[in-house]
């Protein structure tokens, strides 16, 4: 049998976004692959932060919607998680989901002679990230193409 990651991270999004942001939390993400075993991971996030509660919280009613539903054809575990403190932002949407955060990014290509920045997102569009310099306020325009890494980074203004 051959498992479509992406096209079941889909269906599983679809299906527990409406649930997810009814309980008062925002869906960061959903992976689906293979590790040591099928994983299905729905990270969260919230004001403040997830706790534990939060994560058993959403597990219990996620697992017990996705029992019923039967979109993933294969045993799996489920699990529940944040985003971390220094997460890694790989998607365009992890970039808009953050703004006003500050980000670490190192770049495939320089721009303005910089091959890495650090600065808050200000804003995302079109794929370029505005981003404001911490130390300096300068601001840049960051294709996302060109962005090699990039992770949230502490905030401590």
């Amino acid at each position: 049998m051959h498992i479509q990651e992406r096209v079941i991270a889909e269906k599983v999004r679809e299906l527990v976004e409406p649930i997810v942001k009814n309980m008062g939390y925002r869906l960061f993400d959903v992976e689906f692959k293979s590790e040591r075993g099928w994983v299905l991971r729905i990270i969260l996030d919230k004001e403040g932060g997830i706790t534990i509660g939060d994560c058993e919280e959403v597990s219990k009613r996620i697992g017990a919607l996705l029992d019923v539903e039967d979109i993933i054809p294969v045993s799996y575990v489920l699990e529940v998680s944040s985003p971390g403190l220094t997460r890694e932002l790989t998607k365009p949407s992890h970039f808009e989901f953050f703004k006003g955060r500050l980000i670490r990014a190192v770049l495939r290509e320089p721009v303005e002679g910089r091959r890495e920045l650090k600065g808050v997102i200000k804003e995302v569009s079109e794929g370029i990230l505005l981003l404001e310099e911490k130390e300096t306020g300068r601001e840049y325009h960051v294709p996302l193409s060109a962005i090699a890494r990039a992770n949230l980074e502490i905030d401590k203004w």
